[in-house]
Formats: C-alpha cells, structure tokens, sequence
C-alpha cells in the first residue's frame, strides 16, 4: 500500500482572543493559509481535489461551509470543493486524517486540512446559543452522575472534567502552576530561538500592520502570579485560567498526497502519516481520551511509547497532559517541547492542524524519527496520530 504523506503545513500567528488578528474574519484567516502553502509547496491549487477544514462554532462568520468559502476567498479555482467538520477541539486533527483516508484510497491525489477558529468574532458556544444540544435520553442518563448538576440543560463542562481529572489523578494546584509556568517558558525560548518562524504566515492588517508572532506568551507570568487566580469551575478547585488553554484565533493548513504522487509532481514529503486513530471514554470527565487514544494508537502502530521522540498533548487544560503523563510513563521532557495551548492558544478549530505544522518542524530541526499528537475533545473523544519523519 502506497504511503500517504504531507507535503507542507504553514500556520498564522495565534492572536488572543481580541487581539491583533481580532478585525480579520475567520473565512479570510482560512484563505491566508491556503494561499501560504500553495506558495511555499509550488503546487498547483488547481490540483487540490478537496479541501477538509476544521470548525467548531459554524455559525455567523464561519457558516456556510467556511472550507468552501475559504477556497473562493484564497482566489483558487472555482473547481476546488471544500467541506467543514466538527469534531470539537480535534477538527482539523480529524480532517488531516480524513485527508490520508481520502488519498490512500484513491478517491483523491492532493487533499487539503486544515482549520480555522476565531474566537473573538465568533465566541466559543455560539452554536448552542438558544437551545441545547442534549435531548432527554443523554440528561435523563446522565444526571446524577457525579459532576452532572440535576437542573444543567447543558451537562457537560470541559471545565468540570478538568476538575474531575485533577481530583482521580491527585493532581495539587502547585503542580498544575508549575506546567502552566513551564509551557509559557518553553514557548517564549523557542519563539526568542526563532523555532516557530519557518511555519508562521506573517498576516498583514489593512490597517497596514503585520501579525507575524503568536500573542498569547506571557513573559511576565511567575508562579505567584499564577497562584493568585481563581477557580472558576469549582469553588475549592485546582483549575484556573492560567493553567487552561487560551481563547484564540487563528488557522492552519497542512497539504496531504501519496508518496508516489509526490514524486511524480516534484513534491518533498515532510513526513508519512504512520497511524490515525480515534477513539472515546466518559463524556463527564470528557478530557481523558487521550489516554486510550495513545494506547490504541501505539498498538497498530507496533511502536512502544519509547520509540516515539516527540510527543504533542493539546494543553487544553493542565490535567490533561499530566494525567497522560501518569499513565502512559512518558518522558515529560519530550512532552510539548515548545509549548502548548496554555501559553500558544487554543483556536478550536484550528489547533489540531497548529499542533501538527508545529510538531513536523520540531521533528525536522532536531532529526526526530517519530512523533505523536493527541488531543482532547468534547463528547469525551480523542484523536491520536503518529507521524514519521522523511
């Protein structure tokens, strides 16, 4: 069977939510990536069979099929189709591995994935805004179940289950400071290294000004600082905004192929798409699928956990990646090396794609054979990916 492969990524700059890429709509963000990688791969956008795109909140700015409209926006052929998917924070995880399904099976030669979130122009729960997602039969099983409120038309909260995992994992408030502390000083290192340049699309402003480094590093930030936040999600908690993930906005696209199909059009693959699984757990605690997701992951891969130099745990929220720590006895000092969401930001829909064009040029700068990414999503599901360095 013929490999596929991703022949280049590029990502903006993630801006804070109301920050410097506040005034750019979300279909805009999407076509600037796609302009990006067609201009830094040489490949013919004409080529692109399709164009799988993450979103999370598809309403407003990013209705409508933000794929397609990204597609028009980028001034690609009109012949380019485009599709946008939902799989909460792994949407654009779940598109690069719809892309290699697509091209592996011969439905396609060149399948665009990536993503896409702004925050600030379109809030996080705007699609649930009027309603609720959860019919009868989900709250008639559910409530009751320890973190589920009796009277919560919305049951599930990302929040909670942060809660929940740091009190089954005996995860203290100082420990989930100290990996806040240290994902903003990983990313602040690697961005004063310049280690973030070669995948950032500089964006330019029509007010004349160019976003050209992610925002959300906070170079004062100490552990006192830290200590001094509240804990929204539970009034004895352990969880606060310093150590969750950010509210972002920003897009990132990855170009995905066979080995074969590069060749004969002069493409360089970065790397092979090595395994792609997805998997899910208990939609209360809702964050510990990238447990499973790893084990299962690792099994068809037949690679020990060992074998892999890098690894990439969305930092959605700190107990995340901690408790992935506990169970699968990985070496921390592989774990996010240049930071994560905490100090990066989270645009949902657009992390999964971020993550990934990140993790490919940490494996290339430092000659990495094997690296995994995973990550956390609503419904309590989890993508997991191991890529192979070319």
């Amino acid at each position: 069977m013929s490999d596929a492969v991703i022949v280049g990524a590029v990502r903006t700059p993630v801006g804070r939510r109301k920050g410097s890429l506040a005034d750019v709509h979300p279909v805009d963000l999407s076509a600037h990536v796609l302009r990006a990688l067609t201009e830094r791969t040489g490949i013919d956008p004409g080529q692109v069979d399709d164009v799988f795109w993450g979103c999370v909140s598809q309403v407003g700015e990013q209705s409508w099929n933000v794929a397609r409209n990204a597609v028009l926006a980028a001034g690609w052929p009109e012949t380019v189709p485009g599709t946008t998917l939902d799989r909460q924070c792994g949407s654009s995880q779940q598109a690069l591995h719809f892309a290699a399904a697509t091209v592996l099976s011969g439905q396609a030669d060149l399948v665009v994935a990536g993503g896409v979130e702004s925050m600030t122009r379109v809030p996080m729960g705007s699609s649930v805004a009027g309603g609720t997602p959860f019919s009868a039969a989900i709250l008639d099983r559910y409530r009751g179940v320890a973190g589920v409120a009796e009277d919560d038309p919305l049951p599930f909260s990302q929040g909670v289950g942060a809660e929940l995992i740091a009190r089954r994992w005996r995860l203290t408030r100082t420990q989930l400071d100290e990996f806040a502390l240290a994902s903003h000083e990983k990313a602040g290192a690697a961005q004063d290294a310049g280690a973030f340049d070669a995948e950032l699309a500089p964006v330019h402003l029509a007010d004349g000004g160019t976003v050209a480094a992610d925002e959300g590093i906070r170079r004062d930030t100490s552990l006192a600082k830290l200590a001094e936040l509240a804990t929204p999600f539970q009034v004895d908690g352990v969880v606060t905004a310093g150590s969750a993930s950010q509210i972002s906005d920003g897009a990132a696209a990855l170009a995905v192929t066979t080995a074969e199909w590069a060749g004969r059009h002069g493409l360089r693959p970065l790397a092979r798409i090595h395994t792609a699984v997805v998997c899910a757990d208990d939609p209360v605690a809702m964050l510990t699928a990238p447990i499973p997701a790893t084990a299962k992951v690792l099994r068809r891969a037949g690679l020990g956990i060992e074998e892999i130099g890098v690894y990439e745990v969305n930092e959605a929220f700190a107990p995340v990646p901690l408790a992935w720590l506990a169970e699968t006895e990985a070496d921390p000092q592989r774990l996010n090396p240049r930071g994560g969401a905490i100090a990066l930001g989270h645009p949902l829909g657009g992390s999964g794609a971020r993550i990934m064009t990140t993790m490919l040029a940490h494996m290339r700068d430092e000659n990495i054979r094997y690296g995994l990414q995973t990550m956390c999503e609503g419904g309590g599901m989890a993508n997991a990916t191991i890529v192979e360095l070319l």
